[in-house]
């Protein structure tokens, strides 16, 4: 019996369009929920795991640890991505979300640096390690199985439900920060309420898992046949595909780094540099993240109708020409954090709503999740995971204007892709 023939008899029963978006999304947005939820309670369980003598470097040792975890997502990119187009993006999508779930697990139950010493960090990086690997193919493999899902006059619309379920996931860690440091006191929070959400993102996971699980494959991503496997598909997408590869790399400079500001840095920030509550903070980040996650499916439709190239511009231009003033002038109120929040997330959300949708539409079926995977995660990795420690190094020196500019560069060299590359709206993927 050959390879068709098998496939062919695998009688998949049918399932709705709105679930297979569900199940491509709902998943990333527990995993989103795991893995911010570290950067967001840092600043209260780093006393927990490194000795509480110096909080600042204890706090500096903890967002170390947090980019160790972003230089696992490359590797998760290669090998889940090369998993993802061999095998199929379901069997890669449930791989990764026990991954992130175990890893939140792990640390929601780890005893603290006083309990068993160095073994407490230890353990806190080898969690963060499975959620970066987790992370790394997660990214990919969402974004390419609901691109594939598709027609092609709505990919926009649909691969828009990537960032608005990553941003509900974010969204309710930024919430339950907002309830946790509402309800309980900062002693509190640093004893047990750090926790909580740890333990809960673990919980999700199960949810997640069954609803990966209970739904087929995209057409274009079912199991690959022998003879059709790509042997080696990082040579073959550096020989093939070097400019789309490359626009990859340019894609995810500026998108890196307003994600791990607007969304993960500035309730920290406020909290340590404008000396907000930590409610207040939580507050204005988590309206913000309501704004943003509802205006994906808009953004995602009105690509489809006036092509992407308009709305990435925009983006990058926002950002190379507003993003230093507005962020040097935030004070230390509600409304003028939810300002500058909104500034950097709305602008943001033009990309992040067909990001995955222009990513797939770089590359072929074979070597799609890969193509994505490993450049982006790469990016993500040398800049994403240092911005934390970066900007609270600059800080505590009173340099941190020094990073913003190092911001304004990135947006240069994002806007300079988003000019040079082809109108992508409405073609069959390849």
């Amino acid at each position: 019996m050959n390879y068709a023939t098998q496939t062919s008899q695998a009688v998949k029963p049918q399932v709705s369009t709105a679930r297979k978006i569900a199940a491509g999304s709902i998943g990333n947005a527990v995993e989103w929920f795991d893995w911010t939820i570290y950067a967001s309670f840092a600043v209260f369980f780093s006393t927990q795991f490194f000795p509480k003598t110096d909080e600042t470097a204890s706090l500096l040792a903890t967002f170390a640890i947090f980019a160790v975890g972003f230089f696992m997502r490359p590797i998760g990119g290669w090998a889940l991505g090369i998993y993802s187009d061999r095998y199929g993006r379901k069997s890669a999508l449930g791989v990764t979300i026990m991954l992130m779930a175990g890893g939140s697990l792990m640390i929601g139950i780890t005893p603290t640096y006083e309990q068993i010493g160095l073994l407490a960090p230890f353990l806190l990086v080898i969690a963060r390690l499975m959620q970066g690997l987790s992370l790394g193919g997660e990214y990919a493999s969402a974004s390419t199985y609901l691109a594939e899902l598709a027609p092609d006059h709505r990919r926009g619309f649909f691969s828009s439900f990537v960032f608005f379920s990553s941003a509900a996931g974010i969204l309710t860690a930024s919430a339950i920060g907002w309830a946790l440091t509402t309800l309980l006191t900062d002693e509190q929070m640093r004893e047990f309420g750090w926790r909580i959400p740890f333990l809960l993102g673990a919980l999700g996971g199960i949810a997640g898992i069954w609803l990966r699980m209970s739904v087929p494959e995209a057409e274009a991503s079912t199991p690959q046949p022998p003879n059709k496997v790509e042997k080696q598909p990082l040579r073959t997408l550096l020989r093939d595909y070097p400019r789309e590869t490359l626009r990859i790399v340019g894609f995810s400079i500026l998108s890196t780094f307003a994600f791990y500001l607007f969304v993960i840095y500035i309730p920290t920030y406020a909290i340590r540099a404008l000396h907000v509550a930590s409610s207040t903070a939580f507050a204005a980040n988590t309206v913000a993240m309501v704004a943003f996650m509802l205006v994906h499916p808009l953004f995602g439709m009105l690509s489809d109708k006036f092509g992407r190239k308009p709305q990435l511009i925009a983006f990058a231009l926002g950002y190379l020409l507003f993003f230093y003033p507005i962020i040097t002038n935030m004070q230390p109120t509600f409304s003028s954090i939810l300002m500058v929040e909104l500034f950097g997330l709305l602008l943001y959300a033009l990309y992040t709503s067909i990001a995955p949708a222009i990513m797939s539409e770089q590359f072929p079926s074979s070597v799609r999740a890969v193509g994505i995977g490993a450049p982006y995660n790469l990016m993500v990795a040398l800049l994403g995971g240092t911005t934390p420690y970066l900007l609270t190094w600059l800080q505590s020196h009173g340099q941190e204007s020094w990073f913003f500019y190092y911001v304004l560069a990135g947006a240069a060299l994002t806007l300079l892709t988003f000019i040079k590359m082809p109108e992508t709206a409405g073609k069959s993927l390849k």
